[in-house]
């Protein structure tokens, strides 16, 4: 099996696949669907970037048409996906709104950070979809907004990444309020020993569908370091952007860096957004949609965006800073060559992180190429640095000076 046509669905739904544009399907797509369908639990081991929410989404979106057929007039909530993010939830939610005809129900949104009035709003009855981040949701249980005990399909979407964040007491408690007779469907990027154990604990005979190495890169990602004094750093990146004609998203270790670097990639001239942990949700909306619409050719981002940040058009991914964990490095290279399109990822290391560097490859497993700049980098900016510097500026020529 190898095309969406090719899989058991229903007309409406098809036509809104080939409308998007979605034909072939992904390893992960190929194996998971189907016995999704069939109604079994299933946990899915596989890279980012391999398609994973389309696997949960069209069983989703098949068992909500096959409800909206009764004639049971009493709605409830019928699916709940459980996610790490804001920005991974909203991203599930456009692409349930893009998949969905108007006789398929809205999806509800439920998620911190955000003014909660319109969620709960959302819950009222009548609401058969839930996406939401385990926190918030959590609280709306506590205060009656959010009846549970109708779930027929839960997602648990990224669950290592939910785990890494705090959220397993969050999770047991919401899934102790589930029908124990449901389907569950587990995906993550990774199955270390807490995610296992929390699946093993909620899912029945799963079928498991584990495709490739979790902790590798997309073989259709480029590697590639270069080593640099730390006055050449911001010098090197400037010329590595002004190679990439795409769009580049750079990953940076702390908010304050974050934004340091953002102000003086705009200072250069360059259209630039930033995501950390001090902006605001509004702030944070805005910066990913103008990133993703190509308003911004540049995002700068903490690792909030590493799991978070479903963009395909990611032509350039830059480790400005080493992240903490190997396994981060991963996430953050995994935003480039989605889909297996190509993809490269360049890292920039001084001083005592060449040895950390080299602690990432050897945990890996992998090779990265290491690269060189031009030796006279840190004296000579690129010609287009110049050229917009000098262009950002009036001249006034002095008596008996003449411009050339």
């Amino acid at each position: 099996m190898t095309t969406f046509t090719e899989l058991p669905l229903s007309a409406p739904l098809q036509q809104k696949l080939a409308a998007a544009q979605f034909i072939t399907l992904t390893p992960i797509q190929a194996r998971a669907i189907s016995p999704a369908l069939e109604g079994k639990d299933v946990i899915g081991t596989a890279q980012t970037g391999t398609g994973k929410t389309l696997a949960f989404l069209i069983p989703i979106l098949e068992m909500l048409r096959a409800e909206s057929l009764k004639n049971d007039t009493a709605k409830h909530i019928r699916a709940l996906v459980l996610l790490p993010t804001r920005e991974l939830a909203m991203q599930v939610h456009e692409q349930y709104e893009q998949l969905r005809d108007k006789k398929m129900p809205k999806a509800a949104l439920v998620m911190g950070g955000v003014a909660e009035k319109g969620q709960i709003q959302s819950l009222r009855p009548g609401c058969e979809f839930v996406i939401a981040t385990p926190g918030r949701l959590q609280d709306f249980i506590t205060r009656k907004f959010a009846d549970l005990r109708h779930v027929k399909i839960l997602v648990l979407d990224e669950a290592d990444r939910m785990l890494d964040m705090g959220f397993l007491p969050a999770i047991r408690r919401i899934l102790q309020i589930l029908p124990q007779r449901r389907q569950t469907l587990c995906y993550s990027a990774t199955m270390e020993q807490s995610v296992a154990s929390l699946v093993n604990d909620y899912t029945h005979e799963p079928v498991r569908i584990a495709l490739g190495s979790v902790l590798k890169p997309a073989e259709s990602v480029s590697l590639e370091a270069y080593e640099v004094r730390p006055s050449e750093k911001l010098d090197v990146l400037r010329q590595l952007l002004y190679e990439e004609k795409g769009q580049t998203l750079i990953f940076t270790r702390t908010k304050r860096g974050t934004q340091r670097l953002a102000k003086e990639l705009e200072r250069d001239g360059f259209s630039t957004a930033q995501i950390h942990g001090d902006r605001t949700q509004s702030q944070r909306n805005a910066a990913l949609s103008g990133f993703q619409e190509g308003r911004y050719q540049i995002l700068v981002a903490t690792d909030v965006a590493s799991r978070g940040l479903h963009c395909d058009d990611v032509a350039h991914v830059i480790n400005y800073d080493l992240p903490k964990m190997a396994e981060d490095f991963i996430h953050r290279v995994g935003r480039t060559g989605r889909m297996g399109t190509p993809g490269r990822a360049s890292t920039l290391v001084t001083g005592v992180e060449v040895l950390d560097l080299r602690n990432i490859e050897r945990t890996l497993k992998l090779r990265i190429e290491r690269k060189q700049v031009d030796a006279s980098v840190s004296e000579q900016r690129p010609k287009r640095f110049v050229e917009n510097t000098l262009a950002s500026r009036t001249l006034t020529a002095l008596p008996g000076e003449v411009f050339v």
